[in-house]
């Protein structure tokens, strides 16, 4: 039996080559991924045993020179004859190669890793930001494996160990001698370990969708987040999940603007109003009207503050203001005696608007006719 061939790599193969070689069989072939399948068993101990000479430069070198002698370095002892233990420690090597073949055979436990975070996005109208919503955000995430329980294995029935029929070990030839080690299948135990769980292929987590009511808080502002405790991935090793986190995509409105906690608006305003003074029904946040008072001489630009009108805080849950912006509107269209009356009242109020501009400004001009 050519120990090269059964691992399936050259006589020069290097280091790397022989382990790389010996995962790739082993995830094959190793009884635990196929149970009952004796040809399998028979398999995987010819590819263990080509791999412990191989990996070893000293057996490999009085391998591949046609030598068997008392200092080639038994696996656990040889039957018949008193070999010492001494040469490669193979529980180090061994271990390193199953740590990634299967889980929960001898590998340590890894520590528990909280879970993921999960993060979405959700479109909201303006009202439903300032008022509050409860919003349902359908999201994929990776929870406990209800099969396992988290484990990662499923559980067996008690019985003797398909590798090794029971014994706890298992044995080699090289040549005419017979070697034997402590069966890797059981650990040496002689009964059936656990099999990696089948739904989640032994990771102890699976995909499920889940439908999450999120209630969104009133006074949202674009691009702000909503944590949801506990609905993101699930953690690993009995880690806690981790968070959701639901971003606000607040759509725009088309009367105000809001800066912080406060509401900007603009308000039109007609001339008569704005130098006589007026009470005017402004449209609210909320879907109401506030009355404000317009003083007489307002100016175009001039500023109103209506306290406690504007969007909640979502830290303390005071509301801010509405500012509201005066700007004066000019008739589209001027008749006749409406005319007169406007030059009437420039002759009558006859002051510089310009003045800061000085004299040239005033200068020059004269009341259209």
């Amino acid at each position: 039996m050519d120990l090269y061939v059964v691992l399936g790599v050259s006589h020069a193969a290097s280091e790397t080559e022989i382990k790389r070689a010996y995962r790739r069989l082993a995830r094959r072939y190793h009884p635990d991924i196929n149970p009952g399948d004796r040809m399998a068993v028979a398999r995987f101990r010819q590819i263990l045993e080509a791999y412990e000479t191989l990996i070893d430069p000293e057996r490999r070198s009085r391998y591949d020179a046609g030598l068997v002698t008392e200092e080639s370095p038994p696996a656990s002892g040889f039957e018949g004859f008193d070999f010492s233990s001494r040469g490669t420690d193979q529980s180090a090597t061994f271990g390193d190669l199953f740590a990634d073949v299967l889980t929960g055979c001898g590998a340590r436990r890894r520590p528990p890793e909280r879970g993921v975070d999960l993060h979405q996005t959700v479109p909201l109208a303006f009202e439903e930001a300032f008022s509050g919503a409860t919003r349902a955000v359908t999201v994929t995430r990776r929870e406990t494996c209800r099969t396992c329980a988290g484990t990662g294995r499923t559980r067996v029935s008690p019985g003797p160990c398909l590798a090794c029929q029971g014994s706890g070990s298992v044995r080699s030839v090289r040549g005419h001698m017979i070697f034997t080690r402590s069966c890797p299948t059981c650990g040496g135990t002689g009964q059936q370990r656990p099999r990696p769980c089948e739904p989640c292929g032994g990771t102890g987590q699976e995909t499920r969708s889940e439908t999450v009511q999120v209630r969104i808080p009133a006074g949202t502002n674009d691009g702000e987040r909503v944590r949801v405790p506990g609905k993101g991935n699930a953690g690993s090793g009995g880690g806690s999940p981790g968070d959701l986190y639901i971003t606000a995509q607040v759509a725009p409105h088309p009367l105000f603007r809001r800066e912080g906690d406060d509401l900007h608006m603009v308000l039109p305003i007609a001339i008569h109003e704005a130098a006589l003074g007026a009470r005017i029904d402004v449209p609210t946040p909320d879907g109401g009207f506030a009355r404000l008072r317009v003083p007489p001489g307002t100016q175009s630009g001039q500023r109103f503050r209506l306290r406690e009108r504007g969007a909640a805080s979502t830290r303390d849950l005071r509301r801010g203001d509405l500012v509201i912006e005066a700007r004066l509107m000019l008739p589209k269209v001027l008749d006749e005696r409406s005319k007169e009356l406007l030059r009437e009242f420039g002759r009558i109020n006859g002051e510089n608007v310009r003045e800061p501009f000085g004299e040239t400004g005033h200068k020059g001009t004269e009341t259209p006719r």
